[in-house]
């Protein structure tokens, strides 16, 4: 049992590398045609052609922060994706094992949790960070597509997360073993990207500065959300190994 356990534990220990959190910083990026505007005019109306170098520079400037950022958004889900899976299937195996232990037979409980874990495997498959941030930069439309799968992979994965804890809940509770995981203070609502992609087109896209915030908010709470739920799990299993 003690292998289950030290793999659970390797799970949560990678959640700093894996559960990457982000800057709103990045809504900076928004910024660069004002400010290249602001130097241009004044630049064009002075005769200035020196100050107008600065234009061309920041234009680059901006394009590769955005093939960067894409990069960073879509990262990071595949890499939270890939160590919930991870934590889901060594936690069966360890509660399995308890079970065992304990001769109860929780077997159709956990083949709940297994169903989910196989879910999970089918649908948050991993999408090529590199590839969506090139074509992000060179189709525009590219960038909604990458908005519209951030937005529904999230929020799906947490409905997902937020079954398996309680079919664990109930498991852990017909082995004598109390495990309420903590409510969530920020639950991901279900953004309508529609209204998201119109509110952008007609206000010329300064709508998008609120949207990029919920693509970088929403997966920051998330991972607070597991920075507890993650400690609160390992624990109880811990105590539960520790009196079998």
């Amino acid at each position: 049992m003690s292998v289950e356990l030290e793999n659970l534990r390797r799970d949560i220990r990678m959640r700093s590398e894996y559960d990457k959190m982000m800057s709103t910083a990045w809504l900076a990026i928004y910024l660069v045609p004002i400010i290249v505007t602001l130097i241009t005019i004044p630049a064009m109306l002075l005769g200035a052609p020196e100050i107008l170098l600065l234009s061309p520079i920041l234009a680059i400037v901006s394009f590769i922060v955005s093939i960067v950022l894409i990069y960073k958004l879509v990262d990071r889900r595949n890499t939270h994706f890939k160590r919930q899976m991870f934590l889901m299937e060594d936690a069966i195996k360890l509660i399995r094992k308890i079970a065992e232990q304990k001769k109860t037979d929780v077997e159709t409980e956990l083949s709940l949790c297994e169903r989910t874990l196989r879910e999970a495997k089918t649908e948050e498959t991993e999408k090529n960070a590199v590839l969506w941030a090139i074509l992000s930069a060179i189709i525009f439309i590219a960038t909604w597509y990458v908005y519209y799968f951030l937005m529904k992979d999230f929020y799906k994965h947490e409905r997902r997360e937020d079954g398996f804890w309680e079919d664990t809940s109930k498991i852990l509770g017909k082995l004598g073993i109390s495990f309420t995981p903590p409510r969530r203070v920020n639950p991901l609502p279900n953004r309508s990207f529609i209204l998201y992609l119109i509110l952008s087109i007609i206000t010329l896209g300064i709508f998008g500065i609120y949207w990029l915030y919920v693509l970088i908010k929403d997966p920051n709470e998330h991972f607070k959300y597991h920075a507890s739920v993650d400690e609160e799990l390992l624990a109880t299993l811990e105590k539960a190994v520790t009196a079998t």
